[in-house]
């Protein structure tokens, strides 16, 4: 698994050009909490016609699930098998995609019944999806997002993702958000808002503090990780990896930092 002393590395490098860009800096609002099963370690999550779709990691223990919102009910679920290390997930017309972490396997799904339609494979890691109604986006854990054809599931460029002209590495957890890509940087409280047609970082979401202390399960509660949006409602929705609640939230710039 990825270690923690990778993790805090990448803080100590994140920090400071964080600190320093010249972007938006948005807090939140929790406007509505939701059940979220605190033995999903989650991995990739979209919403869609107001249901859930999450899928968990960890071998031996990965499942892609459709959900219900307002009480976490589990209305359909497969298992991955237990080889593979379930990643991100997309809806895709009548498909459901999914990845895996060092496997360099992906899987197309029926949307409905989770049934594995097809495989395919891609080089590197896989870490995350999402789509725009036109192209797939990747993650793979480095700074760059691969712009995939969805019908081939090959890339067909990179978005090199940059802030303030440095690189932002360890790409997480993607989201289509009103023409933005919303994306967690693994390890962090972050969520960096992309430009997806050049790679600049144009705003920093901090979500310190959204999930309360006494929520916290020593060894168990882990990152956040996880976003979906509902863009009929505008309803943003972020959780995280054995997290007990699903937040809906509202942002609210609190300033610009800016380069000495």
């Amino acid at each position: 698994m990825r270690t923690v002393n990778i993790a805090l590395a990448l803080w100590a490098a994140l920090w400071p050009i964080v600190s320093r860009a010249a972007v938006p800096v948005y807090g939140y609002e929790i406007v509505r909490s939701f059940p979220h099963d605190r033995t999903a370690f989650t991995e990739g999550l979209f919403y869609l016609d107001g249901y859930l779709y999450e899928s968990t990691g960890l071998n031996a223990h990965s499942t892609i699930r459709k959900e219900r919102l307002e009480s976490g009910e589990v209305l359909e679920e497969r298992r991955i098998p237990p080889q593979y290390f379930g990643e991100g997930i997309v809806n895709w017309k009548s498909h459901l995609i999914s990845l895996t972490w060092k496997s360099h396997v992906g899987f197309v799904r029926d949307l409905n019944t989770f049934k594995t339609q097809r495989q395919f494979s891609y080089d590197g890691e896989g870490w995350a999806l999402t789509q725009d109604g036109t192209q797939i986006y990747m993650s793979d854990g480095t700074a760059d997002v691969r712009v995939l054809n969805p019908q081939t599931l090959r890339p067909t460029r990179l978005i090199h993702v940059s802030l303030d002209g440095r690189p932002t590495p360890n790409l997480n957890e993607l989201e289509w958000v009103d023409g933005e890509i919303y994306a967690n940087v693994w390890q962090t409280n972050f969520i960096l808002r992309i430009d997806p047609h050049d790679g600049r970082v144009v705003g920093v979401i901090n979500l310190a503090g959204l999930l309360d202390p006494s929520e916290v399960v020593p060894g168990e509660t882990d990152v956040l990780n996880g976003i979906a949006y509902d863009r009929v409602g505008h309803r943003l929705f972020v959780t995280g990896k054995n997290w007990p609640k699903l937040f809906q939230i509202k942002l609210r710039l609190v300033g610009t930092t800016h380069t000495p």
